[in-house]
């Protein structure tokens, strides 16, 4: 079984292969939705690239209109990757700010003036040692302030470093924050478990194995689709043995 630390790290590790990915022409290796869904995924992408191409034909036809304009050729976007990590970051994102609301201790507070009218100093050095004091908690408050272990709800907030603070979470690391339950360690759990599967069906990196609900026509059997890591699926009968590919029929 893999570990809610394996899923975080793997988010963290693969979120600027999502950012590459997304800006990349589709790929037509993936483990779709059956076999039968890897073959309308081919048609899909010849459908995506005809449109590209005639949106990219309007574009150059504007820069003959107009020789002012200047500028690149738009690059083609794979929106289910950016939809993927939008879901993604949203989820990880909301699960820090819940996990962070609950066990991570309010900043250290900074010291308050004396009000030396009504309460004055007996003498120079009580001063200077009250104002050695003050200076210090001051630097302490601060840097609890600034301390880079604890989650922020503004600012940098991505879901690989959500991800990585999770995992801190997680791995008990020192910080400004208690230990965690064991419902919040289960809750992290399952959120790291379904953003990983996410990322990793995004990038075709896992190897996936599903029965179609179409029998075997020959012999009525279950088909199994074998996919995944960037290989091309396979259907195999787990009653005679028929193997397809989308070429057809393999073998038998």
């Amino acid at each position: 079984m893999t570990s809610t630390s394996t899923h975080l790290r793997s988010i963290a590790l693969h979120w600027s292969d999502l950012h590459e990915t997304a800006g990349q022409p589709t790929q037509l290796g993936a483990f779709g939705l059956g076999l039968r869904g890897y073959l309308a995924r081919l048609d899909q992408a010849d459908a995506e690239q005809l449109e590209y191409e005639r949106h990219q034909a309007a574009h150059l036809r504007s820069l003959e209109r107009d020789p002012m304009q200047l500028g690149d050729r738009p690059t083609p976007v794979r929106l289910h990757i950016l939809d993927t990590m939008r879901a993604v970051e949203a989820v990880l994102v909301q699960c820090a700010d819940d996990i962070a609301h609950r066990v991570q201790r309010a900043p250290i507070a900074g010291p308050t003036a004396r009000r030396t009218a009504t309460h004055p100093y007996l003498t120079q050095r009580e001063a200077d040692i009250a104002a050695a004091d003050r200076a210090r908690r001051q630097q302490l408050a601060h840097a609890d302030l600034a301390d880079p272990r604890r989650w922020r709800y503004t600012g940098r907030r991505t879901a690989s470093h959500a991800a990585l603070w999770l995992l801190a979470r997680i791995e008990r690391a020192p910080g400004p924050c208690r230990r965690l339950t064991d419902d919040e360690e289960k809750r992290i759990g399952t959120v790291a478990a379904g953003a990983a599967a996410r990322v990793e069906r995004a990038l075709d990196i896992a190897a996936q194995q599903r029965t179609l609900s179409t029998p075997c026509p020959d012999c009525g059997g279950a088909v199994d689709v074998h996919g995944g890591e960037g290989r091309t699926p396979v259907a195999h009968c787990t009653g005679c043995g028929r193997i397809w590919t989308e070429g057809g029929v393999a073998a038998a």
